[in-house]
């Protein structure tokens, strides 16, 4: 065998939005693979906000990338050699190993998901069934705990995590607004995924509209964006209000993260103060296949939508980044080997 690994490694630190030599391009030779090993070709790799604050030394709730060490990333592809009796050549697998286009590693790797059989394309067991739908499945549920009836507002809302969320509260009984960025995202966001109304925050008049289509305050507020939106959404929030809190996308290029505003500082000093706290989707790493099983059923019945915006070339993946960082791109995005 002889596969040509590519892969990005982190070069530097960023200040702000990461440029490209934040990254170097490396490429290694993989010719073998010992016992109860595979090597899995990549075909999508998954850009996400997270990755960010990994580029960042210093205290988060995973640890930062190492310099020299390949970008923190998830990735889907296909076992093309197998020394393993857990995978098979031909089986498809996600994989969180960073951004490399060849993965060689031990069958019992615990960061290895068997993508099941089904009529999903590949790419969404990256988004929407992957651990962007789980996010938003389990930051809900477990964090939100919606009822009937309630109102809930989610920001980013055309993004990989806001649009699960507000379809599942839908199904749930919810009424649901939306937050996203230009006209586009805000009909797609009502029209296609049937939220009940989508305000624009470039638009201009983000208080006045918010408080427009939140009629009965707000019980809910899933929250992915900070800033000013967080701030629009505070005088809202009922009494017994719930905050999952899954990012705040607005701060993560300042130099400081604690010399800014987060959203912890604007709920914290709210009377009553709502619940809310932070929340990461491994904390319910056993309970996984829940989420897929509900997720995959509301897709196959044609009952949940989602977008997906899909760059070829691993070499884009930086740029990629910086489009996932201000709201370029449209949906999950993703990139194709």
């Amino acid at each position: 065998m002889n596969y040509t690994n590519t892969q990005y490694l982190l070069d530097k630190r960023p200040t702000g939005m990461p440029e490209d030599d934040c990254w170097k391009l490396h490429q290694e030779s993989i010719t073998s693979i010992d016992k109860n090993e595979i090597l899995i070709e990549v075909k999508y790799l998954s850009i996400d906000p997270y990755m960010r604050g990994r580029m960042n030394e210093g205290a988060s709730y995973a640890a930062p990338t190492n310099l020299g060490e390949p970008m923190a990333g998830e990735t889907v592809g296909v076992v093309v050699e197998s020394n393993s009796n857990i995978y098979k050549v031909g089986d498809k697998v996600c994989a969180h190993m960073g951004w490399q286009t060849h993965i060689r590693t031990k069958d019992t790797n615990p960061v290895l998901l068997k993508v099941p059989e089904s009529s999903i394309p590949l790419s969404t067991y990256l988004g929407t069934v992957g651990m962007p739908g789980r996010t938003a499945y389990f930051g809900l549920n477990r964090v939100g705990k919606p009822k009937s009836g309630e109102t809930l507002v989610v920001s980013a809302a055309s993004g990989a995590v806001g649009t699960v969320v507000g379809q599942l509260a839908k199904s749930y009984g919810c009424k649901v607004i939306g937050v996203a960025g230009g006209p586009e995202k805000c009909a797609f966001v009502k029209d296609q995924l049937g939220f009940d109304e989508c305000v624009d925050y470039k638009a201009g008049n983000l208080e006045n509209d918010l408080k427009n289509a939140c009629q009965d305050g707000i019980d809910i507020y899933f929250e992915n964006v900070g800033g000013a939106v967080t701030r629009a959404v505070a005088p809202l929030l009922n009494s017994g209000a719930r905050v999952p809190v899954c990012g705040f996308i607005s701060q993560y290029n300042v130099k400081d993260i604690f010399e800014t505003e987060t959203p912890f500082h604007v709920l914290g000093k709210l009377n009553p103060k709502p619940e809310h706290r932070f929340f990461v989707v491994t904390e319910w790493a056993d309970e996984w296949d829940i989420a897929t099983d509900e997720i995959s059923n509301l897709i196959e019945s044609n009952n949940l939508v989602y977008k997906e915006t899909i760059t070829k070339g691993f070499v884009n993946a930086p740029q990629a980044l910086r489009d996932v960082l201000t709201g370029k791109n449209f949906g999950k995005q993703l990139i194709e080997i």
